[in-house]
């Protein structure tokens, strides 16, 4: 399960990654579990802290941003089977150090002809902690 805070709670999400959105690294609750902050620091203690990021180039912009925004919900899948019975935490901060895609355009000749590259990576990672129950 992953969770991520709103206001003075957490509430399950799924992740909501579109190259075409504004925050392209989103999101959405499915609304299955909620904790209130205090009785999830309570019952829950932090294991491990990590980020995330990702890498992908390409041809063409957006099939290059698809396939790193692909990859970086391999990596949070990856943690959340990690995570076994504990469940995993978004900690980035909306507006403090919230992941964003970047890219970085590189000029190619091609065919005789001038192509654009695209080199795409997460800044900054995403942050994310695993988090068990206190026994």
């Amino acid at each position: 399960m992953i969770l991520k805070r709103y206001g003075t709670r957490l509430h399950s999400v799924q992740p909501d990654f579109d190259s075409r959105a504004l925050t392209e690294i989103g999101f959405r609750r499915d609304r299955r579990r909620s904790f209130g902050a205090d009785d999830f620091a309570e019952e829950y203690e932090a294991v491990k802290t990590f980020e995330l990021s990702a890498n992908a180039d390409g041809p063409v912009h957006d099939r290059a941003e698809q396939e790193l925004l692909r990859n970086l919900e391999g990596e949070l899948r990856r943690a959340e089977a990690d995570a076994g019975e504990g469940v995993v935490v978004i900690e980035s901060a909306q507006g403090v150090d919230y992941p964003k895609t970047r890219d970085r355009k590189q000029n190619q000749v091609r065919d005789g002809r001038n192509r654009l590259y695209f080199h795409w990576t997460v800044d900054p990672p995403l942050r994310v902690g695993i988090y068990r129950r206190r026994r």
